[in-house]
């Protein structure tokens, strides 16, 4: 007998709607999974006897075939397994085929017959085209997030099978509320003393969608204020929330109480990353990688050239793109990765502090040291500041009055949010994302704000990217000032400053 069952499986971050066939025949017993499973996939057959056995079910002693369709597409992982045992139930005549009808089945089996949770869970149920949607208990929160399906959580391979049958009621478990401050991070900014600059750089970076680019010695708070930055980004709207939460997902990563990240995410992957775990792939299923992880958030590369060149020069293309394509002999497929790169880096490789005498490197040493990190990807980096150690007045105050507390991540982000609801008036998300035609509209400059770029022009110290970039750092400051209009001299002073030159560096450490 023949019976199809409705499930689906993940290809990169979507669903693909697959239809489970069942053949359940005449011949030596046998089970055979056809249809470009792959090794997970191929493996249920072990899974599905196991717990069919031990749910009590009968297992027939014949010639099994299980098809999936459609047969070109390859198939991954153990979310088949349990459309797979419902369907060979139903061949078997342990089921009615009336029980399967406007019902779509998700879920990994045990031997023991319970059902386990699956990555992917939301782009897998909104591959569904029925009314209604069998998920592992434990994925009812993140399915229930695709509203125009019926979602039924199961916890047991025979509870779901008393449950079709209609000698059980369907499993009552409850849906998790969404925490809207789920991924709220605890740093505050008010826990960086001094840093004016970097402080400076973080706000702006967060305001326009800045790329920022923080050198310094160790110690001096590079990483306190990268991690911080993250806390100045407004929430998520629901879309952003949604693909957000997608991309985690499917990466297989733990997702919040409720399921829904309404904060932007924050990446901090280790320099010995390789470049298929930054940029995504893989040999059996495509993953994303740590860039889309980090979509509409944050980014954060510590100890910048450390990483090997050739994983940092992939990121290039999906900086300037907002999206990867990773293309394998399989397929190719393509990954959101609109994010914000924050990367810190020391002077040297001994890290010194900038004082007469205290670097032990060579020039050499030094210069190779930089070189790692290309001049196209440094390019790409609208903020490069660098940051000195704080004064000891800054850490003990003077003693004469107390220490003044700095500035909190809430009176910041207040400031943030007001500067790109000032960009969204424009028609631009973010300042960083204005097109260069429309900066003379968007970005005018007053008569002293041109003269002065017009001299960095004139003496070779900015290039025609260059300009463009500093003409929007300029506008996200003057958007912090609460100015709409026109960019003032100050502005584009304060972008200047914000955008050091690597020469620079080296010459301070020697």
């Amino acid at each position: 007998m023949l019976a199809t069952v409705l499930s689906s499986t993940l290809v990169g971050i979507q669903g693909r709607p697959v239809a489970v066939e069942v053949h359940v025949g005449d011949g030596l017993p046998s089970f055979n999974i056809v249809g470009l499973p792959d090794a997970s996939c191929r493996e249920s057959r072990d899974r599905v006897r196991a717990a069919i056995s031990s749910s009590g079910l009968r297992w027939p002693q014949r010639r099994i075939t299980v098809n999936l369709a459609p047969t070109g597409l390859r198939k991954g992982g153990a979310a088949l397994d349990l459309a797979i045992a419902v369907g060979l139930l139903a061949a078997d005549n342990q089921l009615s085929a009336t029980d399967l009808q406007e019902r779509s089945f998700l879920g990994e089996l045990g031997l023991d017959g319970a059902i386990r949770p699956v990555a992917g869970t939301l782009s897998l149920v909104d591959a569904m085209t029925t009314a209604e949607v069998i998920v592992p208990a434990p994925n009812r929160t993140e399915a229930a997030l695709i509203s125009r399906v019926r979602i039924r959580p199961v916890l047991t391979l025979r509870g779901l099978v008393a449950a079709l049958r209609g000698d059980d009621a369907w499993p009552q478990l409850p849906v998790e509320a969404v925490d809207a401050s789920a991924g709220r991070s605890g740093r505050d900014l008010a826990e960086v003393q001094g840093q004016h600059l970097g402080r400076a750089a973080v706000e702006v970076a967060a305001a326009g969608g800045h790329h920022l680019l923080l050198v310094g010695p160790p110690g001096a708070g590079k990483t306190m204020l990268s991690s911080r930055l993250v806390g100045l980004l407004p929430d998520l709207s629901l879309d952003e929330a949604l693909a957000v939460t997608r991309i985690h997902s499917a990466a297989g990563l733990a997702l919040p109480v409720g399921s829904l990240i309404r904060r932007p995410p924050l990446r901090a992957p280790h320099h010995s990353a390789s470049a298929v775990s930054l940029i995504g792939g893989g040999t059996a299923r495509m993953r994303p990688g740590e860039i889309s992880c980090a979509h509409l958030g944050v980014l954060f590369m510590d100890e910048l050239p450390e990483f090997p060149t050739a994983v940092l020069d992939t990121l290039r293309q999906p900086l300037e793109a907002g999206e990867v394509l990773v293309c394998r002999a399989r397929g190719s497929i393509t990954f959101p990765a609109r994010f914000l790169l924050v990367a810190a880096m020391n002077p040297c490789p001994c890290g010194s502090d900038g004082r007469p005498g205290s670097c032990r490197c060579s020039e050499r040493t030094r210069v190779r040291y930089l070189q790692r990190v290309s001049g196209p990807l440094l390019d790409r980096f609208d903020l490069r500041v660098h940051v000195e150690r704080p004064e000891p007045d800054e850490l003990l105050g003077s003693g004469l009055r107390p220490l003044e507390p700095p500035e909190s991540t809430a009176v910041v982000a207040d400031r943030v949010a007001r500067a790109r609801r000032l960009a969204e008036e424009r028609g631009v998300g973010l300042n960083a994302a204005i097109p260069a035609s429309c900066l003379d509209a968007l970005a005018p400059l007053s008569p002293a704000a041109r003269q002065m770029l017009e001299v960095r022009l004139r003496q070779g110290r900015l290039s025609a990217r260059g300009l463009h970039r500093v003409r929007r750092v300029a506008r996200s400051v003057a958007d912090l000032a609460g100015r709409g209009g026109r960019v003032e001299v100050d502005d584009v002073h304060t972008a200047l400053g914000l955008r050091a030159e690597v020469s620079s560096w080296r010459e301070e450490v020697s």
